[in-house]
């Protein structure tokens, strides 16, 4: 299950299958939220919905990956990295979890949406990869759509908000140490330890907050959360396969409709004018980020001096 190497000419290649993988991730998604939503809400623990959300994504893992003679899904070179990269995912699961007890599934996903903004931002210090001044003033906007979301100081924000706003600054940390280690380790072991690194580490945590679903309906949204995130995961892989990031970056976005949808559908739920307005300058944002991002590729393609490449960095 090696990455072949992509067959698109360009950065703004996109497959009309890579737009439907994304799409498919992202009703996947959007439909663990919202089971995860109703699982908390009907009594179960946050801590034990991630843990068997995570349970049931190593053994999809495993099987997909046929791990019995894939020397390449438990081959590593730091395994202490490797489990920190782990241990940001999984707290970026269970601080949405908690989230989704409090705030519509609309709301964790818009603050979900800054992540990368912040990414960008975290990029220069820890990755040497510098913002130039418009793409920082597209991360001061986006922040300012999160402020609309959250409203701290006018009644509205709350401890859901703050839970909400830590899965989204875990995920960004998941996303800036898969970027580092992804020259050096394997896919089959990046994917592989994200879902046993939880596993393991919560196991001894599980007695304390595990609680028996009471109905089986219960039992079929839990155990369908690791399918639901394990499939959308590796669409996603398939999809990048496919296209370039920047061509499939806007895409993602979507995942609004289908929150949006299934808040009401399942819950009763509509998000009000101010979440929604600050999803919009959130998205905007985003968007402009990644326009900058694909100019600059660009850019750094035709420019093939370190001066030059600085040069472009100010585009």
């Amino acid at each position: 299950m090696k990455a072949d190497a992509p067959s698109y000419a360009g950065d703004t290649a996109a497959p009309a299958a890579a737009i439907a993988l994304i799409f498919g991730s992202g009703v996947l998604f959007s439909l663990l939220d919202t089971g995860a939503k109703f699982l908390v809400l009907n009594g179960l623990a946050a801590p034990f919905v991630a843990w068997m959300r995570f349970a049931v994504h190593l053994a999809l893992v495993l099987l997909l990956l046929r791990a019995w003679s894939n020397r390449a899904v438990f081959s590593v070179k730091s395994l202490p990295w490797q489990l920190l990269r782990s241990g940001f995912l999984f707290g970026s699961t269970f601080f949405n979890f908690l989230a989704l007890k409090t705030l519509q599934l609309a709301e964790t996903v818009s603050i979900g949406f800054f992540a990368p903004m912040l990414i960008t931002a975290l990029a220069g210090p820890l990755l040497g990869e510098w913002a130039g001044w418009r793409r920082w003033s597209a991360i001061v906007v986006g922040f300012v759509g999160v402020l609309i979301v959250t409203r701290p100081g006018f009644g509205e924000f709350g401890l859901g908000h703050l839970f909400a706003v830590g899965s989204m600054t875990c995920y960004c940390f998941y996303v800036i140490l898969t970027r580092r280690m992804g020259a050096r380790e394997t896919a089959e072991s990046l994917i592989f330890y994200s879902a046993l690194g939880p596993v393991v580490l919560m196991a001894p945590a599980v007695p304390l907050y595990a609680s028996m679903p009471a109905e089986p309906l219960h039992w079929v949204v839990l155990l369908s959360l690791g399918l639901f995130g394990g499939i959308g995961h590796w669409m996603l892989i398939l999809a990048f396969r496919q296209a370039t990031t920047s061509a499939l970056a806007p895409y993602p976005y979507l995942q609004i409709v289908w929150m949006v949808g299934l808040g009401y559908l399942v819950f009763d739920q509509l998000p009000d004018a101010w979440t929604l307005a600050g999803s919009a300058v959130i998205v905007a944002s985003g968007l402009y980020i990644i326009h900058r991002e694909h100019r600059l590729r660009l850019a750094n393609r035709s420019l093939p001096t370190a001066e030059s490449e600085t040069l472009a960095k100010k585009l």
